[in-house]
């Protein structure tokens, strides 16, 4: 594991307080192993992800129209 000396601003240091708190973390440095796996589960690509999928599945079973002249068929021009 790697050990790292980092500086905070107060408004960084109290949110990580919260955030700990929150979660019943038992230091900083769990707490920002916790918002960067939080991170990465959110950013992760779509594609990816399982809603995702079922999301695109969903779509795929609808109904669809054809429109050659999307600005016309919808009264943008």
């Amino acid at each position: 594991m790697v050990q790292a000396l980092v500086e905070l601003d107060d408004n960084t240091n109290r949110v990580l307080n919260i955030v700990k708190a929150k979660h019943g973390l038992k230091d900083k440095g769990e707490t920002i192993q916790f918002i960067v796996s939080e991170y990465v589960e959110l950013e992760s690509e779509p594609e990816l992800r399982p809603e995702f999928i079922q999301k695109m599945q969903e779509i795929e079973k609808q109904k669809s129209i054809r429109v050659d002249d999307f600005a016309k068929h919808y009264g943008l021009s």
